[in-house]
């Protein structure tokens, strides 16, 4: 089995959450000594910085040593003018604005499809690349969906220091943790049919949704009556179907987007994709149950065999103790793991597996993927 990258060497408010659904710590906090900054480096933009994947972004960048020269820190006129640390220096946030793009060679954006639809084009038109966490390109034409161990290919067009901006999407979380696993599977025997359902965690409502989960757990236990801000029903101790809007076909949107996000990533238009999304008290890792169907054979261990040495992924499949994927074991780790590996006994010979798959939907599902499709750029 092989053992999971964690970083745990910045400490932002996230690290203030409740020990619920966190893995204790391996490594002791430690003083990162200042090493990214590099005059030879490109200038970022971190777009709505004081969220959840907005800090993020800054321990997954720190983390991994990406080089900068500047670095500008940009939220809402509300949190304009308050201080950030990062790394040896202290930062002050500057409200995002038309303006704010000037010299900035990567954008990190992640504070909603409003605020992506309006300054995204802008950034782009001033010559920045933009890596978008929304979901306001993903589906638009020639705009790259882009999973780096996925479809690298997708953004080959895309160059710094050419004066031309452009615009990249970060897929949806739960549809990058999904395809870490079933991609490696698709490339040796073509997915036909793949079904998912899926156990989405707080986190992919935002930071205001974990600390309410945190605070209703709380009221709960206390016996008092939970606050229900962020979602219109009690989340502590209860699961219900994603809250994302309803479409006409049944469906609700984050099921869609597995579906369409899916075909556009394999641009395979015929692969057929059900899903089934639901939100479940966990703090910040999603977990999700695939069932493939292939067009050629594929066996359980060829299928173990080929995760294992797939990268950004570790697998966890020990029956004799029941051992597989759990959100905590995933939680504040770079890696997606995978487990529950087995033949589709459905299915006459091996044309169809079924495996469980756990990812950090803060880090792989959001900000890692974003660093990593910047990472590209250098």
């Amino acid at each position: 089995m092989a053992a999971f990258t964690s970083h745990q060497t910045q400490t932002h408010f996230l690290s203030k959450l409740p020990t619920t659904n966190k893995p204790t710590r391996t490594k002791p906090i430690v003083t990162r000594v200042r090493m990214s900054y590099q005059e030879s480096g490109p200038s970022l933009a971190v777009v709505g910085v004081t969220g959840a994947v907005g800090q993020e972004f800054l321990s997954v960048l720190s983390d991994r040593d990406f080089p900068y020269r500047s670095i500008k820190m940009l939220a809402s006129k509300r949190s304009a003018g308050k201080e950030l640390s990062f790394e040896d220096r202290t930062y002050t946030i500057e409200e995002l604005t038309e303006n704010s793009f000037d010299g900035v060679d990567i954008a990190l954006f992640s504070a909603g499809g409003s605020i992506s639809n309006k300054f995204g084009p802008i950034a782009a038109d001033r010559g920045t690349v933009v890596v978008d966490n929304s979901s306001a390109f993903r589906m638009v034409e020639n705009v790259p969906l882009v999973i780096p161990e996925v479809n690298p290919e997708a953004m080959s067009g895309i160059k710094l220091g050419t004066g031309k901006g452009a615009l990249i999407a970060n897929p949806n979380c739960s549809t990058i943790i999904c395809l870490m696993a079933a991609t490696p599977l698709h490339r040796r025997a073509k997915v036909t049919r793949m079904v998912v359902s899926t156990y989405q965690a707080a986190s992919g409502a935002g930071a205001a949704a974990m600390e309410e989960l945190e605070l209703q757990t709380r009221e709960v236990l206390e016996g008092k009556p939970p606050t229900c801000n962020i979602f219109n029903q009690q989340y502590a101790f209860n699961l219900f179907s994603h809250n994302a809007p309803i479409l006409s076909n049944g469906y609700n949107e984050e099921e869609m987007k597995l579906v369409k996000e899916t075909r556009k990533i394999w641009n395979n238009n015929n692969v057929r994709v059900t899903a089934t999304c639901i939100r479940v008290p966990v703090m910040r890792a999603h977990a999700e149950s695939v069932n493939l169907q292939f067009e050629n054979p594929i066996d359980e261990e060829t299928a173990k065999d080929i995760l294992s040495k797939a990268p950004g992924v570790v697998v966890i499949d020990d029956r004799a103790s029941n051992h597989f994927p759990t959100p905590l074991e995933v939680s504040n780790k770079d890696d997606v793991a995978v487990g529950r590996i087995r033949r589709d006994v459905s299915q006459d010979g091996n044309y169809g597996l079924d495996i469980f798959v756990c990812g950090d939907q803060i880090r792989k599902g959001a900000a890692l993927n974003a660093v990593q499709i910047a990472e590209m750029l250098l």
